[in-house]
């Protein structure tokens, strides 16, 4: 029983963890697509924005894939 529960608090954890940054990513895509549309010269400050940002949000889904791995194997 113990185990379930424990598989069930990794799969939540890591589900819900990444749900955040995969909204976030989609909008920040989304809005680079756009900027880069209206203004196309500015290609190189947005792509390097973008990069960074992305690389921000997939850190978070990256702590929460810690915290699922914790889960199973520590607690």
């Amino acid at each position: 029983m113990e185990e379930g529960l424990k598989a069930i608090a990794a799969a939540l954890s890591i589900g819900l963890g990444a749900v955040g940054p995969g909204i976030g990513i989609g909008l920040l895509a989304g809005r680079a697509m756009e900027a880069l549309g209206r203004n196309p010269e500015a290609r190189g400050p947005i792509q390097q924005n973008m990069i960074l940002a992305l690389a921000f949000a997939e850190a978070i889904a990256i702590y929460a894939l810690v915290v699922a791995v914790i889960i199973v194997f520590v607690a």
